[in-house]
């Protein structure tokens, strides 16, 4: 029997750290199973890119689609239009997306409308909040998905709701936390970063800094809620020393709007974006993390590093049931209230979730296998 032919797509940098350990079990299936990389080129930074391959150990990818940047519906349509090619090319047994990022849904409607089966790792998750883009994606590429894998009990509850059976749910645990397990001991120092920005004084030893995180629409491109986060990050410096790893975007806004002043200060220390390993190093040795990203909410509990979210709700519920997670939204005083909390030693401790044990790409692979063999 020939072997079984899967499309892996990735398309932004948060799908890297959620394939590379997916494309390694599905490598130890060979010669069943034959797992061929597209990178949609959704997330562009060719340089940053090769960073996290060459970090995570991906292999190259057998297809690249340079889509490039664009509104979402260009993007869409701009990886919609030249994955079908490579999907005619290919002829796959079925095409596995992961996450939430437009490169999902679009790759995952040309597969249903092909009828080629469609897998999605990551799914049922909700943030509730449909103004979020990516929660759209994530609704739409549940509903077209054949099989389905969650990171957290929740998710399946979610997609019961949703009509979407059983049958097609599979509870595996958490690809991302595979990544992280099997980098941690190669995590750069956050004082080695300080030390190559220049700051080889800036107090960067375990439990010493904070790290903050920021890059989504609705913190970033509002000047009002931009300057109360900033502002606020700069109270927080006064007792706590800050690295922030400024996303290009958000970079730019602060520059749009005026604001670089409120982090011209000593205990602040700017950073350009981080690649796996050095990220991975702030985070683990941090007091506390702030962010609006979704993956470092996962990431922070399975290090057991308290994390501030500055948005009002989350799609990974089990990083605050269980984790060490605390929603504070994007209201100065309430980011405050939990920062002081944490540093009264009352913020959280937390647990690491059930199946967040390094395994669950293994368990996908194997799901997988036995699935497509059923159906062929």
């Amino acid at each position: 029997m020939s072997a079984f032919r899967i499309l892996c797509v990735v398309g932004a940098r948060p799908n890297f750290m959620k394939m590379a350990p997916i494309m390694a079990a599905f490598a130890q299936l060979k010669p069943q199973v034959e797992a061929l990389l597209v990178h949609t080129g959704q997330h562009y930074d060719v340089a940053m890119n090769q960073q996290y391959f060459d970090a995570l150990g991906i292999p190259s990818p057998d297809i690249n689609l340079e889509v490039g940047s664009g509104s979402h519906a260009q993007q869409t349509a701009e990886v919609m239009k030249r994955f079908e090619p490579a999907m005619d090319e290919v002829q796959p047994a079925a095409v596995l997306v992961v996450g939430d990022v437009n490169s999902t849904i679009a790759c995952a409607l040309v597969a249903a409308k092909k009828g080629v089966p469609v897998i999605h790792v990551e799914a049922g998750l909700r943030s509730f909040d449909r103004a979020m883009p990516e929660e759209i994606n994530r609704l739409l590429t549940d509903q077209l998905s054949d099989l389905l894998f969650t990171t957290e009990e929740s998710g399946a509850e979610n997609l019961a709701k949703e009509g979407i059976g059983g049958e097609r749910v599979h509870f595996v645990g958490n690809v991302m936390i595979d990544t992280l397990r099997a980098n941690l001991a190669r995590a750069v120092p956050a004082a080695r970063i300080a030390a190559d920005a220049g700051r080889p004084d800036f107090k960067a030893g375990k439990g010493e800094y904070a790290v903050l995180t920021l890059h989504r629409p609705s913190n970033v491109d509002d000047k009002a809620v931009l300057q109360g986060l900033l502002e606020t990050v700069a109270n927080i410096s006064a007792s706590t020393p800050v690295l922030f790893p400024v996303h290009p975007r958000t970079r730019a806004t602060i520059e749009k709007f005026g604001l670089s002043h409120l982090l011209d200060r000593p205990e602040v220390l700017l950073l350009p974006p981080m690649g796996y390993l050095e990220m991975l190093g702030l985070m683990k040795d941090a007091r506390v993390v702030l962010t609006d990203s979704g993956g470092i909410q996962e990431e922070t509990t399975a290090l057991g590093t308290p994390c501030i979210t500055l948005r009002n709700n989350t799609e990974r519920p089990i990083t605050v049931d269980e984790g060490t997670n605390t929603i504070a939204g994007n209201d100065p005083a309430h980011i405050m209230a939990a920062y002081k909390a944490q540093l009264a030693g009352a913020g959280k401790a937390g647990r690491i979730p059930h199946f967040w044990d390094g395994r669950a790409a293994e368990r996908i692979a194997a799901i997988v296998l036995d699935w497509l063999k059923a159906r062929s």
